[in-house]
């Protein structure tokens, strides 16, 4: 870590850096919670209102500055090496991506087993939630496509967070539950190509499910 870093104003370095690597089914670190929980009533006050179902490019989300801090840990040279010192990688020629997601709708198409874009190097999906008492709708790192042969699964509240090198084998998913989950995703990506695209497309998204008829298709499109 350079000692020019500053330091970070949310995230708990100590927590990261102790956290336990896994290598089955593939590369994934838990860390619950790599924000201390003090903190969830500041940054939950200044997070964005995502108001339907499916993801949202943060860039075009309205956030107050106890929220942008924690982007700003997320975004910053400190937090990509710690990650690259977790996962034994070099991340310093990729860009970022991230997105917010903020409630599901219990359709049965969401939360679906996939192991993340070919585009992707590396995900970061850190959980907003106030609470999740639900047992369906925690987020599970898969053995398989099947989203019932899990290795691990975790609640997408405040603070917990889960990275994971992404390759053809790095299947997660949840099981169908309705309510507020709030949850960011950040994925260092190939090219600023697929910046561009992923933000417009989200952008594209949003402005469909403003439309009311549209937002009914969309409900029944996979998360």
């Amino acid at each position: 870590m350079s000692k020019n870093d500053p330091p970070f104003r949310f995230l708990d370095e100590a927590a990261i850096a102790a956290a336990e690597r896994h290598h089955i089914p593939y590369d994934w670190i838990y860390v619950g919670p790599a924000i201390d929980p003090r903190h969830q009533g500041a940054v939950l006050a200044d997070a964005p209102v995502i108001p339907d179902r499916g993801s949202y490019g943060v860039p075009q989300l309205k956030f107050g500055p106890n929220f942008a801090d924690v982007l700003a840990d997320l975004a910053s040279p400190r937090f990509r090496r710690l990650v690259e010192a977790k996962l034994d990688i070099d991340l310093a020629p990729y860009p970022q991506v991230t997105l917010m997601t903020g409630n599901t709708t219990g359709n049965y198409n969401e939360g679906y087993a996939h192991p993340d874009s070919r585009h992707k190097i590396v995900t970061v999906i850190l959980g907003f939630s106030r609470e999740w008492p639900y047992e369906a709708g925690r987020m599970r790192v898969l053995n398989s496509p099947d989203r019932e042969d899990f290795a691990f699964e975790f609640p997408p509240e405040f603070g917990n967070l889960l990275m994971f090198k992404v390759s053809d084998k790095s299947w997660h998913g949840f099981l169908p539950q309705k309510g507020n989950r709030m949850s960011l995703e950040l994925c260092w990506v190939d090219s600023e190509a697929y910046v561009k695209r992923e933000y417009w497309r989200h952008s594209v998204s949003a402005f469909a499910k403003a439309v009311p008829v549209l937002r009914k298709v969309l409900n029944y499109a996979p998360k």
